[in-house]
């Protein structure tokens, strides 16, 4: 970073990470993905900060690193070890030496250049990824019932407060103060909170909350924080085919067939699976439906890389269904069924392996 006597005008785009390598996959293609869309807006600045514990996955991309230490992750979520925290101290750290920042969760990618974000980030302005319903919607939530009281009688927040998604959250330097308080917000109220998943990004919107213009992203960015396994198989499919060489032009390139959208069959073709199940016993349809989702041929080679997520998904579903495991025995005897057999031909030995062994690794 630079020194704290001379602010940086650059913008500076944030990623943190840490623990398993699939966070770092996910920020590796991220990354990757910014890089392809700075593509369309060449010669502008951009600068691109990792914190992390494992700086090896980002050693071919052009980004600088800062180590992240156990013993500083765990002062960083102080004083209730709220890992969350962490993403304002991050924000808040680069702020303190550069006049704009924004920091995005791994499990994104761009669908443009960054600096298209970056031209939403004004004096006054937190730029999120999403508002979500407002407060008052969630009258049930542990957010509700152990905060709502206490927000309004301090005037902090009521029923019409927007709620946000904070997978981006965008600042100029003058602003900071906005993290001091959601930092603040989220020692406080952690205690009370029960646990809430999203303190966080709860506390952020409190923070902003008649203070600050909010404005959104989902238009330029893909946050895939819904079936993120399909998007995940997507990304170690690209790493498998680029990793060693994420800069190159074919790389890049690569980069826009991993699309936003969900890897399912055409209608046409999903209506055909439906009408040749029908003689499938109810229990088992929804099951083999799915189990053919992941045995259709795309013809963009990261939407086939989701083969066996689709597989996975459809005995994590049927056993949802069920409220009890699928044994081997109950799984081998639904993929026997004559029309399932005649539907899946030679695959259908190789997706009852996958999922045998898929379940004892699980």
């Amino acid at each position: 970073m630079t020194s704290p006597h001379k602010i940086q005008p650059r913008p500076q785009l944030i990623y943190l990470v840490f623990g398993a390598e699939t966070y770092h996959q996910e920020a590796v293609f991220s990354i990757a993905s910014a890089l392809a869309g700075m593509r369309s807006t060449p010669g502008q600045p951009l600068d691109i900060q990792v914190f992390s514990d494992n700086p090896e996955p980002y050693r071919l991309l052009p980004v600088q690193v800062h180590p992240l230490d156990e013993a500083t992750r765990k002062a960083w979520s102080q004083p209730h070890g709220y890992h969350f925290r962490t993403k304002h101290v991050a924000l808040r750290a680069i702020l303190e030496e550069s006049e704009q920042a924004l920091l995005i969760d791994t499990d994104t990618f761009f669908h443009c250049s960054p600096l298209k974000l970056f031209e939403r980030v004004k004096p006054g302005t937190l730029l999120c990824n999403a508002f979500n319903q407002r407060y008052g919607a969630y009258k049930d939530s542990e957010l509700h019932k152990g905060l709502a009281h206490i927000l309004a009688e301090r005037g902090l927040a009521d029923d019409e407060m927007p709620l946000l998604n904070s997978g981006v959250i965008g600042l100029m330097r003058e602003d900071r103060a906005v993290l001091d308080r959601s930092i603040a917000l989220m020692d406080e109220f952690y205690p009370l909170a029960r646990g809430a998943y999203t303190l966080e990004e709860f506390c952020l919107g409190v923070a902003a909350y008649k203070h600050m213009q909010v404005a959104e992203c989902t238009d330029l960015i893909h946050h895939y924080w819904s079936r993120k396994q399909l998007f995940r198989a997507k990304i170690r499919a690209w790493l498998r085919k680029h990793g060693d060489a994420p800069l190159t032009e074919a790389a890049l390139n690569d980069v826009g067939k991993v699309t936003s959208r969900l890897p399912r069959p055409p209608r046409w073709q999903r209506l055909f699976y439906r009408s040749m199940t029908l003689s499938v016993p109810v229990q088992q349809r929804q099951f083999v439906r799915e189990i053919l989702y992941g045995c259709y041929h795309h013809n963009n080679e990261f939407d086939r890389a989701c083969s066996e997520v689709w597989w996975e998904k459809a005995r994590e579903n049927a056993e949802q269904r069920l409220k009890r495991r699928l044994e081997p025995q109950q799984l081998e005897s639904w993929l026997d069924h004559w029309v399932v057999k005649q539907l899946l031909g030679g695959r259908r030995e190789a997706i009852y392996q996958h999922l045998l062994q898929h379940k004892s690794a699980s």
